[in-house]
């Protein structure tokens, strides 16, 4: 990591810290508004490696809270954008950038490119249920996203075990299909305990339900899934 982007972070960690860091690679899964300011968060903090993962574009939609969505890139692939912004704040990152969907088709071996941590902010419940598992498989630590769309109290937000989790529906279906899988605790998430505000109805037979957002809770749950990876990095996550 350079010098500038170096100091004020070693005053916190030391230089072995520093060096941790420099050393580790991440996989962020999910580059919208959860995952774009984990992303970030990592780079800045001197992860030497990232590999980028995430199939969609910047659309309009998502410049009420993501972090890659300026009217400047509108259209783009979100992980080119990311790549762009992340090699201007640290160059010296190395980094994986994969325009796909991620299913069960492609996770391992994404997996197997030396990934020492994994931040799930998949939307998808199957792709984040085989995330999830692959993980717990090999042993890779993995923090993950729950749902942070209808919920406005940034104080309602908590960090804790998968299995532990309550109001939040995506969090009871993640426990549900890991548990049919055999898996339990273990899994350290980031979730609200606020009961969701109600979404838009679909628009057309089969569309999905559209939940309203809100600039800083995406952003807050990112922020809270790289200060959990950056702890586990260094050796001082619970």
């Amino acid at each position: 990591m350079s010098g500038g982007l170096a100091d004020r972070t070693a005053i916190l960690i030391g230089p072995e810290g520093v060096a941790r860091l420099g050393a580790a690679h991440v996989l962020v899964a999910g580059l919208g508004g959860v995952g774009g300011h984990a992303a970030e968060a990592l780079a800045r903090a001197g992860v030497g490696a990232l590999s980028l993962v995430d199939h969609d574009r910047v659309d309009p939609t998502n410049l009420n809270r993501q972090i890659l969505a300026l009217h400047s890139t509108l259209g783009r692939p979100k992980v080119e954008v990311m790549a762009e912004r992340i090699a201007d704040i640290n160059p010296n990152c190395r980094l994986r950038p994969r325009q796909s969907f991620l299913d069960e088709t492609n996770i391992e071996p994404l997996l197997g490119e030396g990934v020492d941590l994994v931040i799930d902010a998949i939307d998808s419940l199957a792709s984040k249920v085989a995330l999830l598992e692959h993980c717990v498989r090999r042993d890779i630590p993995v923090f993950s996203s729950m749902g942070a769309g209808g919920r406005l109290d940034p104080g309602r937000v908590r960090l804790g075990d998968l299995m532990d989790t309550q109001v939040c529906g995506l969090a009871r279906a993640v426990r549900t299909q890991l548990r049919k899988r055999g898996i339990g605790r273990g899994i350290r998430v980031v979730w609200s305990d606020e009961a969701p505000r109600p979404p838009l109805p679909p628009s057309e037979p089969g569309a999905r339900a559209i939940n309203g957002t809100l600039s800083y809770l995406p952003a807050l749950f990112g922020l809270m899934l790289a200060g959990e990876a950056v702890r586990q990095l260094l050796g001082e996550a619970q």
